[in-house]
């Protein structure tokens, strides 16, 4: 068997895909399965059983001799949520309770990190494990992922393999249900939907124009392949980044939305909202040289690639993966 948190959201439903597609049906999924609006995640999915997250680890108690592999995907990933209780207990604590099962019972993870660990990039966005006690994240969800890495780093009981990922800007299909978190492509497909034009923040920074801040975006279907190379491979533990490498810039992202909708491009900039305009990133760029040096050699989506496949893909079609 196969567990994935968080398995009723966007990167975890895409993983039980993803999974499946490769001939695994025996795959728990564990989440909170009260929304019914991320039921369409898993409606097509071939699946076991889905075990509440309140109830996993009695569930895990029972059944671990079958578990082969755990996927901890799930977590509360607001960055606009300041109460640092929630983090604790959904992010921090709870990820340290799945460490510790698969520790005793003897069972590969991966786990999700964040790039959201890297603050404002002072240190860069190098995925050394030195340098992650330094980093200074701007929220409390930032900080929360951070401080699961560092905790990992600390403890001498591992499990025989595990992989923590710092996710960059993810976007792709079954993030529908994300509100305000899913990533500015669905925002920009639904302003031009709705408006024909998108807006964007201006650049309140004299080193970039308008439209220039840069992002390391990658589409879901790549982290996902990341994730299955490295759970059959197995050999090299640690905490890697999962970006493509290559930075883009918000008006590129806002052009390929246009031209994968066959509109013509009309962009709106409006200032950055002041509560967050001294925490924004001009510039996130995951180094990809240690996931490469494990042996991942696959090539990437581009970004116009990644936005041509979700948008005429999944979004017309309101299609889910």
């Amino acid at each position: 068997m196969i567990v994935v948190t968080g398995a009723a959201g966007f990167i975890g439903s895409v993983m039980v895909g993803k999974l499946n597609n490769k001939g695994f049906t025996d795959i728990v999924p564990v989440d909170d399965f009260s929304r019914p609006e991320k039921e369409k995640n898993l409606s097509n999915k071939a699946i076991r059983e889905k075990v509440d997250r309140n109830m996993f680890f009695d569930w895990l108690e029972k059944n671990y001799r079958d578990v082969d592999f755990i996927f901890h995907l799930g977590a509360r990933t607001d960055t606009t949520e300041f109460d640092m209780s929630v983090f604790d207990k959904l992010n921090l604590n709870y990820s340290k309770d799945i460490w510790n099962a698969c520790v005793e019972y003897g069972i590969p993870l991966i786990y999700a990190s964040s790039a959201a660990t890297y603050g404002m990039g002072e240190l860069g966005y190098n995925d050394r494990h030195d340098i992650i006690p330094e980093l200074k994240p701007l929220n409390p969800y930032g900080e929360s992922k951070n401080e699961f890495d560092k905790w990992v780093l600390t403890q001498k009981a591992k499990p025989e393999f595990w992989a923590g990922l710092k996710f960059f800007n993810v976007y792709g299909p079954n993030e529908f249900h994300k509100g305000r978190m899913a990533s500015v492509i669905f925002h920009a497909y639904n302003q031009i939907k709705d408006t024909g034009e998108v807006k964007l923040f201006k650049s309140h920074h004299h080193e970039y124009n308008d439209g220039m801040q840069l992002r390391d975006f990658i589409y879901v279907k790549d982290v996902v392949n990341v994730m299955y190379f490295l759970m059959t491979f197995r050999e090299k533990s640690g905490i890697y980044n999962l970006g493509t490498g290559t930075a883009r810039t918000f008006l590129d992202l806002a052009k390929g939305t246009f031209k994968a909708m066959n509109f013509e491009p009309k962009i709106e900039f409006i200032d950055t909202p002041e509560d967050i305009r001294h925490k924004y990133q001009y510039f996130t760029e995951a180094n990809m040289s240690k996931l490469r040096n494990v042996g991942y050699t696959s090539a990437f989506y581009s970004l116009e690639q990644g936005i041509e496949e979700y948008v005429q893909g999944f979004l017309l079609k309101n299609r889910h993966f």
